[in-house]
C-alpha cells in the first residue's frame, strides 16, 4: 500500500457471519422460549411426540445461543475488528480469505450437523459438550480454520501494537482450544467393545474425574466465550461508538492477566456438596470470589469511559445498549462469586436461581453487546443508515423489561425452591413433597416465559432493523464515531 492510501477492508467473511448469528439467534431464542413456556404449561412437551420434549429441545436451545449465535457473532466481530486494528484488510490475502470462507461454510455444516444430531437425541449428555466425536473432529478444524484467520491476519499487519481486543480475541481462540480437547477425549464404544453404534462413544475420564474436567470446561467455556470475548468486542466498539478513548489501558490489561490467571482455577464452584474433595471445592469458592476484581476491573474501566460523556446515553442508543451490557456484566460477576459461597450454594444449587444468574448475564450483557456491535457494524458493512432510531429504543426497552421480568422471577422461584426443600417439621421430616414446590413455581415460570418472549420480539425487531437498513439512505462517507440513524447528516470520515 502506498503511502497516504486509505485501506478498503473487505468484509465479505464478517458480513457472512452477521447473517448466520441473526438467524441462530432467532432460532436458538425461538426454543429458548417454547421450552420456557413447556415448563409453564406441561402439555406443550407433545406436541410433536418425542422432537418436542423439553430433554430434546433443551440441548438445542442452548447450543443453538452459544454455538451459534454468540459464536457467529464473536467470528463476525474478530473479521471486522481484526482486519481495522491491524490495518491490514482480508483482500489483499487471497489465502486468508479463503480460509475465511472455508471457515464461514465448514462452521454453517458442522452446526446443521449438530442440529440434526441432537434433534434425533444422540448426544454425550454432557453439558455443553453434547456433540458426538464425529463432531467434535468437525469443531476442530473449524477452530483450526479460526486460528489460521487470527494469526494470519497478525502476520500481515501493518500496525505494531496490538490492541487489547486482539488480546481477547486471542484467548478466547488459545482458551477454548485447549479446554475442548481435555473435556472431549473419548473413546468410540464400537471401537472398545465391537458392538453399539459408531457414533457413540464414552469419556477417558470415569467418575469424580469426569465430573472434573467437565466443569472445569464448562465454567471456562464460559470465561472464554461468554466473557472474554464479549469484552475484545467493548473495548472496541465502545470507545469507536462514543468517540471517547478507553478510560485506561493500564486497568485494561490489569483486567486482563487477572482474569487469564483466575478464572481457569473457579471452576470447581459447580461441585459444592459433591463427592469431589473437599479442599477443591473451597478452592474454587476463594478464586470465585477473587474474580470479582479483575471482572469488575474491566467493566468499571468501560463505565468510566464514558466519564464527561453521559450525555450520549439520551442521543445514542448503542451507547445505551453498551452501558447495560457492561452494568450486567458488573451484576452477573457478583452474583456469581455470591453464589459458589458454600452457605449460599447450600440454598441455591440445583434451584431456578441458577438459570436465572445464567441469564441475566447471557441476555444482557452478551445479547445487548453482540447486537450492539452488529448495529455498528452494519453502516460501515453497507454504507447506509441504519433505517430506523425508534425501533432500536423501542427494542431496547422490550428486551430490557423481559429480562428483569426473567430473572427476577428466577430469583424469587429459586430461594422459595430452596427454602422449600430445606424445611422440616420438628420430628426431621421435610414438609414438602418435590411435585409441592413445582406447583409452587408455576407463576414464576409464566413471568419467566413471558420475559423471554419479550427478548424475542425484541430481536425480531433488530433483525428487522438490520434487515431494512441494507436498503436504507446511503451515505457518502464512512462515519467517524457514532451510527448514522436515519437523516443524520454531517458524517465524518475515518480510515480507521
Amino acid at each position: 500500500m502506498r503511502p497516504g492510501q486509505m485501506l478498503s477492508y473487505d468484509y465479505t467473511v464478517a458480513k457472512l457471519f452477521m447473517f448466520s448469528t441473526i438467524l441462530f439467534g432467532i432460532v436458538g431464542m425461538l426454543i429458548g422460549v417454547i421450552i420456557a413456556f413447556q415448563m409453564a404449561y406441561p402439555d406443550l412437551n407433545y406436541i410433536a411426540g418425542e422432537y418436542s420434549t423439553f430433554g430434546r429441545l433443551r440441548p438445542l436451545h442452548t447450543n443453538g445461543v452459544v454455538f451459534g449465535f454468540l459464536l457467529s457473532g464473536i467470528f463476525s466481530t474478530w473479521y471486522y475488528i481484526g482486519q481495522r486494528v491491524l490495518k491490514v484488510s482480508m483482500s489483499e490475502s487471497p489465502f486468508l480469505m479463503f480460509i475465511g470462507k472455508l471457515h464461514f461454510w465448514l462452521y454453517m455444516i458442522l452446526i446443521a450437523a449438530a442440529v440434526v444430531s441432537l434433534w434425533a437425541g444422540v448426544s454425550t449428555a454432557k453439558e455443553y459438550a453434547e456433540l458426538e466425536w464425529p463432531l467434535d473432529i468437525g469443531v476442530v478444524l473449524v477452530w483450526v480454520l479460526w486460528g489460521i484467520s487470527i494469526f494470519g491476519l497478525i502476520g500481515i499487519r501493518r500496525e505494531k501494537t496490538l490492541y487489547i481486543s486482539i488480546w481477547y480475541y486471542i484467548a478466547t481462540f488459545l482458551g477454548v482450544a485447549m479446554l475442548y480437547l481435555f473435556n472431549n477425549m473419548e473413546v468410540p464404544t464400537r471401537l472398545i467393545s465391537g458392538h453399539g453404534s459408531w457414533l457413540h462413544s464414552v469419556s477417558m475420564y470415569a467418575g469424580s474425574n469426569d465430573a472434573l474436567v467437565q466443569w472445569w470446561y464448562g465454567h471456562n467455556a464460559v470465561a472464554f466465550i461468554f466473557t472474554v470475548a464479549i469484552i475484545a468486542q467493548i473495548y472496541y466498539f465502545l470507545p469507536k461508538e462514543s468517540g471517547q478513548p478507553i478510560f485506561s489501558y493500564k486497568l485494561s490489561l490489569f483486567s486482563f492477566w487477572g482474569l487469564m490467571f483466575i478464572y481457569l482455577w473457579a471452576g470447581g464452584h459447580h461441585l459444592i456438596y459433591t463427592t469431589v474433595p473437599d479442599w477443591m471445592q473451597t478452592m474454587g469458592s476463594i478464586f470465585s470470589v477473587v474474580l470479582i476484581l479483575p471482572s469488575w476491573g474491566s467493566a468499571i474501566n468501560i463505565l468510566l469511559t464514558m466519564k464527561g460523556e453521559w450525555v450520549q446515553l439520551r442521543e445514542n442508543p448503542l451507547i445505551k445498549f453498551m452501558i447495560l451490557a457492561s452494568t450486567f456484566y458488573m451484576f452477573s460477576t457478583l452474583e456469581g462469586p455470591i453464589l459458589s459461597i458454600k452457605s449460599v450454594n447450600a440454598l441455591a444449587h440445583y434451584t431456578d436461581w441458577i438459570p436465572g444468574h445464567v441469564h441475566d448475564g447471557a441476555l444482557g450483557w452478551i445479547g445487548f453487546m453482540i447486537m450492539a456491535a452488529m448495529y455498528h457494524m452494519t453502516p460501515r458493512f453497507f454504507k447506509r443508515e441504519i433505517y430506523s432510531k425508534s425501533i432500536m429504543e423501542a427494542q431496547f426497552w422490550i428486551q430490557t423489561t423481559g429480562i428483569v421480568l426473567y430473572f427476577a422471577s428466577m430469583w424469587i422461584a429459586g430461594i422459595t425452591q430452596g427454602m422449600m426443600w430445606r424445611a422440616t417439621d420438628q420430628y426431621g421430616n421435610l414438609l414438602y413433597s418435590f411435585i409441592d414446590t413445582v406447583v409452587v413455581l408455576i407463576p414464576y415460570y409464566w413471568i419467566r416465559a413471558i420475559g423471554g418472549l419479550l427478548y424475542l420480539i425484541g430481536f425480531f425487531m433488530f433483525a428487522y432493523n438490520i434487515y431494512k437498513s441494507m436498503s436504507a439512505p446511503t451515505i457518502s462517507a464512512e462515519p467517524k464515531n457514532a451510527s448514522p440513524m436515519g437523516g443524520r447528516l454531517n458524517v465524518e470520515v475515518s480510515n480507521v
